[in-house]
């Protein structure tokens, strides 16, 4: 492994343009409630935004835009922008760390009044799927996190020596911006998830325990 340069830390805000839904468990009946839940702590109750679902968009859209995908499936390059940035599994020599870390997104309780949702900082949305051979109507609750709430976004890039650094935070960038023209969670393409992400960086090249 090569030495560790640098960290870069982005921080910043995801705020919610629609309603967000990101499935959690639903070991809970809950009667005349919602059919499917959204992710939350255990301890606090609070909906946040799992690291593993925000870094798995990125990845995706990243791949997809670059054209990096062998029949929708991953192309496994470690010298490919997703690749490179996000890493690749395995045992072999195409085996690679990831560069990014990211870290759960926790909701900003106070970015908007929660005081009149239905649940706990969220709301229930109603829809009816319609059979089209019998007309029959189905009716499905989705818990969903509400437009204007806010998550306090948190990523580590760390950049090794002989890497291209210009190009990691690059890809990063780009991730970022696809996100923001797509959506995060589930049925986007009914208007869930569309999110506005403003960050800053700060870069760390030196600690305390240097030796």
């Amino acid at each position: 492994m090569s030495k560790l340069l640098k960290k870069i830390v982005y921080t910043g805000t995801i705020t919610l343009k629609t309603g967000l839904h990101i499935g959690g468990t639903n070991a809970a009946l809950n009667i005349g409630g919602p059919d499917k839940f959204v992710v939350r702590n255990p301890i606090n109750n609070i909906p946040y935004i799992p690291g593993s679902s925000l870094k798995g968009k990125m990845r995706s859209l990243v791949e997809i835009y670059n054209g990096e995908t062998n029949r929708g499936k991953p192309s496994n390059n470690p010298r490919s922008k997703a690749g490179s940035l996000f890493g690749v599994s395995g045992d072999n020599e195409n085996s690679r760390p990831s560069r990014l870390i990211v870290r759960d997104a926790e909701l900003d309780v106070n970015s908007c009044d929660f005081s009149s949702t239905d649940l706990p900082y969220t709301e229930s949305k109603t829809e009816v799927a319609i059979d089209r051979v019998t007309a029959k109507a189905n009716p499905r609750t989705f818990e969903r996190v509400p437009a204007g709430a806010k998550f306090y976004l948190n990523m580590v890039l760390n950049i090794f020596e002989g890497e291209d650094e210009s190009l990691l935070k690059k890809t990063v960038k780009q991730a970022i911006d696809l996100l923001s023209d797509d959506y995060l969670g589930g049925h986007g393409s009914r208007g869930y998830g569309q999110v506005e992400i403003q960050f800053t960086t700060v870069e760390r090249s030196s600690y305390p325990f240097e030796l």
